[in-house]
């Protein structure tokens, strides 16, 4: 009986040992049959497109990554790029060509590197013998060459003890600008540890012209409503490139905030040199007429005006090609009569100036309103959204071109700055009794000849 049963156990024991080996042979098998194992190639990638930012020629772009997956591969894989692009297999070394080896899974780097400005695109070739191509296609826009170079650099310009509306420094700007096309001046105001100030006021930047040792006015904008510039990627943007003779070197620039309390702004300030063909090669730059000291030093309108001289002779020399007046005004004050329509002046009334020239109307500057709602800067305080006569908080005082089409060698001409006919009656509070427009204009002179700058005499 006890053998019948031992005989019994081992039976059932090799049965079971033959139903696993079994199982074990048709695993995967749904219908008893073996499994052939897969050993399809494959090859995949986890991008199929990618943009890059705008990249200055000759400098290479921010890095962008794709990845390659592979399988059952007997041989490597080429990575290949055409020309504008480059890739790596460590994010040090750039090629148009490697090889990555099967059956991984491999970060591969990939970065835009134009040589020409204007729109790119390309293709990134992924290829292997065992299987389809694979593609990736690239694009991105090449921008021309800039040289950037940092000035003021969160300077705090305020009022009080110890404080200063204004900073003067010097600073080491591009030497050669034979190939310059244009400048470019940024400003970014950003709050003190007080908080932004909360007033629109003058601001402008300028730059000492050596032999005169007078400041040159190279830009004008006006603080926002107690709010920084940040909502702007570089600052508020104003073209210099007029300036561009005094712009070379060594330069001493000075920064002013008309802020009249403690808490002012931090200034940073820097110019972008975009290498390019110039219009012409040699610039030339002359004050015609600066009354723009601060908001309340400017031209006095509507009451009488002999003490500032808007009558001016210019001369010019030999080898002029282009010349135009360059102007940058504002308006101040809520003076009265205020016009139909409520606006006083000068701040708010609309005007129409008039630049005569030899005794005849030649040039408009419409004083009116440039869309202060718009600006970007639209989170601000106070009355930002209103539109004044010419000009917004936060934003770049628009600067007023005026070319001559005429042959303007060897001549001297009349210059007359004439206002709107408008009587103050004097009657608004002490505080706004005046109006004012704050004006600069300079004469520009281009040539691909030596040329001299204009002068300029009462």
């Amino acid at each position: 009986m006890k053998k019948n049963n031992i005989t019994k156990s081992i039976s059932i024991l090799i049965l079971t040992l033959l139903v696993i080996a079994s199982c074990s042979k048709d695993e995967g098998s749904s219908d008893g049959n073996n499994v052939i194992e897969n050993k399809t190639p494959t090859l995949n990638t986890n991008k199929t497109t990618i943009e890059f930012e705008d990249t200055q020629i000759t400098k290479s772009s921010t890095t962008n990554t794709f990845s390659i997956s592979s399988q059952n591969l007997n041989s490597d894989i080429t990575v290949s790029v055409g020309d504008n692009f480059e890739i790596s297999d460590n994010n040090i070394s750039f090629t148009n060509s490697i090889t990555v080896q099967p059956n991984q899974s491999k970060t591969v780097y990939v970065r835009f590197s134009p040589s020409t400005v204007g729109s790119h695109t390309g293709s990134i070739s992924i290829t292997n013998s065992q299987v389809n191509q694979k593609n990736i296609s690239l694009s991105g826009i090449a921008i021309k060459l800039r040289y950037n170079y940092k000035t003021y650099n969160k300077e705090h310009l305020a009022f009080g003890s110890g404080l200063s509306q204004s900073s003067i420094k010097k600073f080491d700007l591009h030497n050669d600008m034979s190939k310059i096309e244009n400048i470019k001046m940024y400003v970014q105001l950003e709050c003190p540890s007080a908080g932004c100030n909360a007033w629109d006021v003058f601001a402008n930047i300028l730059v000492r012209e050596p032999v005169s040792n007078e400041w040159y006015e190279i830009g004008r904008y006006i603080t926002p409503y107690g709010v920084d510039t940040k909502a702007l990627d570089r600052g508020i943007e104003i073209d210099v490139t007029d300036f561009k003779s005094l712009l070379s070197g060594t330069v001493e620039l000075k920064a002013y905030i008309e802020v009249w309390d403690s808490d002012g702004w931090n200034l940073s300030v820097d110019f972008d040199y975009t290498e390019g063909e110039p219009d012409f090669k040699n610039y030339q730059i002359s004050r015609l007429m600066q009354y723009n000291r601060n908001s309340l030093e400017g031209v006095i309108y509507g009451e009488d005006q002999s003490k500032f001289d808007l009558d001016k002779s210019i001369s010019f020399g030999e080898n002029i090609q282009s010349a135009h007046l360059r102007t940058i005004i504002t308006g101040w004050g809520h003076a009265t009569p205020a016009d139909a329509d409520g606006r006083r002046c000068a701040e708010w009334c609309f005007r129409t100036h008039t630049i005569k020239i030899d005794g005849a109307n030649k040039f408009q500057h419409q004083m009116r309103g440039i869309g202060c709602g718009s600006n970007p800067i639209n989170n601000q305080g106070g009355n930002w959204q209103p539109d004044r006569a010419g000009w917004c908080p936060g934003m770049a005082v628009p600067l007023r071109v005026d070319k001559f089409s005429e042959n303007l060698n060897g001549k001297t001409i009349k210059f007359d700055y004439n206002f709107y006919p408008w009587v103050n009656d004097l009657k608004t509070d002490a505080s706004n009794k005046h109006a004012y427009y704050a004006i600069s204009t300079f004469v520009v002179l281009k040539s691909n000849e030596e040329i001299s700058a204009a002068i300029v005499s009462d």
